[in-house]
């Protein structure tokens, strides 16, 4: 059965005045300019669901009611589960459809199986699983002598047996580290995370098996390793110089800059240890001196929030897209295609969704304003309905 919709419509590049929106199930199968304005409800529009292409579902859906360190590591994974739905929807119903967790295990890819099947109504989830090394930025959230760790690679021969273990798994990708990290305690920013030849395998064997390879990075050398080593992006990425912009726009590689979360741990949100308050201000240091610049320079920033709901909370990416088109000094509609069209081809989604066009997914957000003309006006409290899949996951349409 085809459902319509008719209003003003941005399908993720253009403004496309008012028309008839049709989708069948989880399809699109019509976009037709509608010939009198006044038959579209005034004030909304009509625009892609956000891509958030940098999350980490697995917490406590109640935030403050568990320690977010120890609670992943003493509930059963059935459990969890139902808590990693219920933050995906949570981002749903702050006009995100689509996110990739980027510290996924077999919890993650089964709720995304559900969804993907019909199980539960709800939005697209990508999952990359970690390669990292022991006393690594990815093993050092775990308490040191706590000993049910989640697995890490320390040879080039372990890298390429957990990358195909993920890919059995069912993930979309990986994810490596070419630096420390801000709330990993007991090591530093610049620390190294694995060799060459361990960083090289992981890519090889990824790439092999059609997965994409995400680069956690804070520093200038992590940079260079990634960029070397040929990943697909670049997240965080505080470390980028003017030295490394030729080649970030050589081959248009997508750095999800993730600027609210760092602000917030500096500021000492969500009761962090001093040392990662201290670790934020120095990234932030790094990154203030260098992101204007690059975002001048086009650099291919792309939505990717880190939300964990502790500091970013799920649902709360608009947000961070008002923050990325200050900082790069972008145009409203540069800052939504971050969000929406960019964002999904960085994360291989571009041909199903971030556009609003026949063949595409079924997933877009009615909003009150013009966003594309003023960002101010993407705010979660201005959503009206935000479908998924062709389905309602919240608000109300207006009648066609």
């Amino acid at each position: 059965m085809t459902d319509a919709l008719i209003g003003r419509l941005w399908d993720g590049r253009t403004d496309r005045g008012v028309v008839r929106l049709e989708w069948d199930g989880d399809g699109i199968v019509a976009v037709a300019e509608e010939a009198g304005a006044s038959t579209a409800e005034p004030g909304l529009s009509i625009i892609p669901g956000l891509i958030d292409t940098h999350v980490h579902l697995g917490s406590h859906a109640r935030g403050a009611a568990a320690d977010p360190m120890t609670w992943p590591l003493v509930t059963p994974a059935a459990e969890r589960s139902l808590h990693i739905a219920a933050n995906a929807l949570a981002c749903a119903r702050g006009g995100v459809t689509t996110v990739r967790d980027l510290a996924a295990d077999g919890v993650q890819m089964a709720v995304a199986r559900a969804f993907d099947e019909g199980v539960l109504a709800g939005p697209r989830v990508r999952t990359h699983g970690q390669v990292g090394m022991t006393a690594g930025h990815g093993d050092l959230f775990v308490p040191p002598r706590y000993p049910h760790r989640d697995p890490v690679a320390d040879s080039p021969d372990e890298c390429r047996k957990l990358v195909r273990t993920w890919a059995r798994e069912g993930a979309d990708g990986v994810k490596i580290y070419t630096s420390g990290g801000v709330l990993s305690m007991g090591d530093k920013v610049g620390w190294r995370n694995q060799t060459r030849e361990e960083i090289r395998t992981t890519v090889d064997e990824a790439h092999a098996l059609s997965m994409l390879v995400a680069a956690h990075t804070h520093t200038a050398e992590g940079v260079d390793i990634a960029l070397e080593e040929g990943v697909d992006s670049i997240e965080h990425g505080t470390g980028i110089e003017e030295r490394h912009w030729e080649v970030l726009l050589e081959r248009n590689l997508p750095v999800a800059p993730t600027l609210l979360i760092n602000d917030l741990i500096a500021q000492g949100h969500g009761g962090v240890p001093e040392e990662a308050r201290r670790k934020a201000r120095e990234v932030i240091e790094v990154r203030d001196r260098q992101f204007a610049g690059a975002g001048r320079a086009g650099v291919r920033f792309v939505l990717g929030t880190d939300a964990s709901g502790r500091f970013v909370g799920f649902g709360d990416q608009m947000a961070e897209v008002r923050l990325m088109a200050e900082t790069f000094g972008w145009s409203a509609e540069r800052a939504l295609a971050s969000a929406t069209s960019d964002a999904a081809d960085a994360i291989g989604l571009g041909d199903t969704v971030g556009t609003i066009a026949p063949g595409f997914g079924a997933d877009f957000v009615v909003v009150r304003g013009r966003p594309w003309q003023r960002i101010d006006e993407l705010r979660r409290e201005g959503i009206v309905a935000v479908v998924s899949r062709g389905r309602v996951l919240h608000g109300e349409l207006p009648r066609a």
